[in-house]
């Protein structure tokens, strides 16, 4: 029997790339691996998966007392099932993660998408700033096995907390691309809607970008990107099209042009995060539009597949993004970088760092 591995998380499964490449990978690997969510009333049923899914039902939906609600279930829940180790997925999780690993003595990790209490919905909210920054420095210190996205957030919980975390990139899994996938001349954007994802920038560009917008996602900031196309005038050229399923989303980003990855240098997170949508664009093959902060120049410096500006600001990002549109031969080199690129930064190239850092732990 494989070790038994519980991952904890507080959205609803669905749309969780990372968690279910992560956990499929443990699962393929031997490991029984159960990852628990939370469900919401427009929750859709889940897909099987190679390992099990439980979502816990909440009274409350948001804010400080869902986040106790679910704590406390999640506690509980933890509490009376049987493991030989138990990861928490960012600082929402961890607090029940670091008891119930303490009361039945078995290895916990922390598993970091983001440096949580530098988010700008974080940092710009000194009382709730205050509150994760407890948690934060409560826990992190007594995880001492933990990874996150890149190497620039790592060296912060080293300065912090002394301990020492790997990176284990946030990275797709490799896939041909469809052969009947017909470029259309868009640019896309994917993830999530949420603050300090520069939308009060890049809906003012619009209208110079010589092209259409397309946004793949939902978040906490969708009710004020709705205000910015319309405030701006831009309801013929921006176009939201919602969460989508993985399969969905990898058709559209295959018929992309350009993909768009800018964020506001407020809080540490946005400057040293590598999300998921800069090397989704690279797998499907689209050229991009991103900042000019450490870890995407890093990469950006090996590979050529992306313009980097260095500030969200409309004049920067219309003449970026037109530049890609029009300078064909800039285009189809970075293009072709794209192409290269992916067959070395996908999922099953950093599936075996995954690996042989819960091998290490468990053996």
């Amino acid at each position: 029997m494989g070790k038994r591995i519980y991952f904890t998380v507080t959205n609803d499964l669905s749309y969780d790339q990372r968690m279910h490449r992560i956990c499929g990978s443990l699962a393929n690997a031997g490991y029984e691996v159960t990852l628990v969510g939370r469900k919401l009333p427009a929750s859709l049923p889940l897909d099987k998966k190679p390992f099990r899914q439980l979502r816990l039902q909440c009274w409350f939906k948001k804010g400080k007392w869902f986040y106790a609600e679910y704590n406390i279930r999640l506690f509980f829940y933890l509490l009376f099932s049987r493991m030989d180790g138990i990861c928490a997925i960012d600082l929402d999780t961890i607090l029940p993660c670091l008891y119930v690993s303490k009361i039945k003595n078995i290895i916990r990790i922390y598993d970091a998408h983001e440096l949580f209490t530098e988010l700008k919905e974080v940092v710009s909210r000194p009382s709730i700033h205050n509150r994760w920054l407890r948690i934060e420095k409560k826990a992190v210190a007594q995880f001492k096995h933990g990874y996150t996205v890149s190497q620039g957030i790592a060296e912060i919980f080293k300065q912090r907390y002394g301990v020492e975390y790997a990176c284990i990139r946030n990275m797709p899994v490799l896939k041909d691309i469809p052969a009947s996938a017909i470029q259309e001349k868009f640019l896309l954007y994917q993830g999530a809607v949420n603050e300090a994802r520069a939308f009060e920038w890049l809906i003012p560009a619009m209208k110079k970008i010589k092209t259409e917008l397309v946004v793949c996602g939902t978040g906490n900031f969708m009710e004020q990107l709705r205000s910015l196309i319309k405030e701006h005038q831009v309801e013929n050229k921006v176009y939201l099209r919602g969460q989508l399923f993985p399969k969905q989303l990898w058709e559209v980003s295959c018929r992309g042009y350009v993909g768009i990855s800018i964020a506001e240098n407020i809080g540490l997170n946005q400057y040293l995060a590598l999300p998921n949508k800069f090397f989704d664009y690279i797998q499907a093959g689209l050229p991009q539009v991103t900042m000019d902060f450490p870890e995407y120049k890093r990469i950006n410096d090996q590979y050529d597949i992306a313009l980097l500006i260095p500030a969200a600001d409309p004049e920067m990002i219309a003449s970026a993004v037109n530049k890609l549109l029009d300078d064909t031969v800039l285009y189809e080199r970075l293009r072709q970088n794209c192409l290269k690129a992916r067959l070395e930064l996908n999922w099953q190239k950093e599936e075996t760092r995954l690996l042989a850092y819960y091998s290490n732990i468990f053996n």
